[in-house]
């Protein structure tokens, strides 16, 4: 394993053949300006950190070890020869990225800098800029490497810790306003950055699917207190198995990890439709035992099958969730406006909500909006963000009070 030496710290570069996820450090006096740009470096897999001065950046380097630093030149920002000096004086063997106009006196100035001192400097990243310039300012840093395959091991996963998850709004579809959010699990796996689920979710006969389950819900507890705190209470909803509910033990487990909190507006669970259908008395008594718990079911990705769930002999969800594949052009299918409108009926006769998820047009919107949704969830809105980052970007919630039904 190659490694690169930090000044007296030891970092590894690679793993086998293959870059570990890059790290990176934003520098500028201005929060907004380093979220901003901390953002755009995480969505490209970089872990990030961030310092508002010089005097911060000598121990950043050291404690976290960045490959990049990027540095933002403005007018009024903070003094770049500190920053160079800190940089040369901890002999950073990273890179940096200066920001601004490349013709402007002072981004001229920190790259002649740069030149003299030996300091590895990227091209200078032009403003404003975009995803693409950005992704190509800092390819050099990005893993080359494809996604695992085979899938990566899901109990490696857990013991490393590179489980983790992220949450995508729901939308209140008359009002607009924010109606909780979806837990999605995401691996941040330290050699190919973010893995799709697809390549870790084990079969639920795995006997590590019971574990992925419990970090699931351990984690959005986690994260519930987490945006308590930062920015107030938001209803969460969570993917799991109806096979997890076949488990005592696993159940017990669930309701006690339930905060007690006041603001805590409940847990929603989402299970597949196809596993309620095919296993209809199991689900049917969980959803009805763990209502006294302040945990309600959900009942996920409804499509043509809808039919199946009138045989149910009672009907205790809280939720339909319509498959995106009836939702994603809508707008000009009338056949999928046909399944859309059966579901929503059929939400609306139980007491239950019904959701259009996977909206990515103002027309699909626009159409959900119009077949009685109540509540929408899609990139128009929104992609899946890691808990951080959706703590920055939510806007003030509706109370917990009216979410569960």
């Amino acid at each position: 394993m190659e490694q690169i030496n930090f000044n007296g710290y030891t970092r590894a570069a690679h793993f086998g053949h293959r870059k570990l996820t890059p790290r990176a450090c934003v520098v500028d006096s201005k929060k907004h300006l380093r979220l901003f740009l901390s953002d755009a470096l995480e969505d490209l897999g970089f872990v990030t950190s961030e310092c508002g001065q010089a005097g911060e950046l000598a121990g950043m380097l050291q404690t976290e070890q960045p490959d990049l630093v990027v540095l933002s030149v403005c007018v009024d920002g903070i003094n770049v020869g500190e920053i160079l000096e800190v940089i040369v004086r901890k002999n950073f063997a990273g890179k940096v990225l200066v920001i601004g106009q490349p013709d402007s006196i002072m981004v001229k100035a920190v790259r002649q800098i740069g030149d003299e001192y030996g300091i590895a400097m990227l091209p200078s990243l032009q403003t404003p800029f975009g995803a693409a310039s950005l992704r190509a300012s800092v390819a050099t840093l990005l893993p080359a490497e494809p996604a695992p395959s085979p899938a990566v091991d899901v109990a490696e996963a857990l013991k490393a810790g590179w489980l983790e998850l992220w949450y995508q709004q729901k939308i209140n579809t008359r009002t607009l306003v924010p109606s909780g959010a979806e837990a999605l699990v995401r691996m941040r796996h330290p050699a190919w950055g973010v893995v799709p689920p697809a390549y870790f979710i084990p079969d639920d006969k795995d006997p590590h699917f019971r574990a992925l389950s419990e970090f699931v819900v351990g984690r959005a507890i986690e994260d519930w207190r987490y945006l308590l705190e930062s920015q107030g209470p938001v209803d969460l909803s969570v993917n799991l198995p109806v096979s997890f509910f076949g488990n005592a033990a696993a159940v017990r487990e669930l309701c006690r990890a339930m905060p007690a909190h006041p603001a805590f507006g409940g847990l929603l669970i989402e299970i597949n439709s196809s596993e309620v259908i095919d296993n209809p008395d199991l689900a049917v008594d969980a959803a009805r035992r763990l209502r006294l718990h302040n945990i309600a079911i959900a009942i996920d990705n409804v499509g043509a099958e809808w039919p199946s769930l009138l045989e149910l002999r009672s009907f205790p969800f809280a939720e339909l969730k319509v498959d995106q594949q009836y939702i994603n052009g809508c707008a000009d299918d009338r056949l999928k406006q046909t399944v859309c409108r059966r579901i929503v009926e059929l939400a609306r006769d139980n007491g239950a909500r019904a959701i259009a998820q996977g909206v990515e047009t103002r027309g699909d919107f626009l159409a959900a909006h119009d077949m009685g949704f109540d509540l929408v969830q899609g990139y128009l809105f929104g992609k899946p963000v890691a808990v951080r980052k959706f703590a920055r970007s939510r806007p003030q919630l509706a109370s917990a009070s009216d979410k569960m039904p």
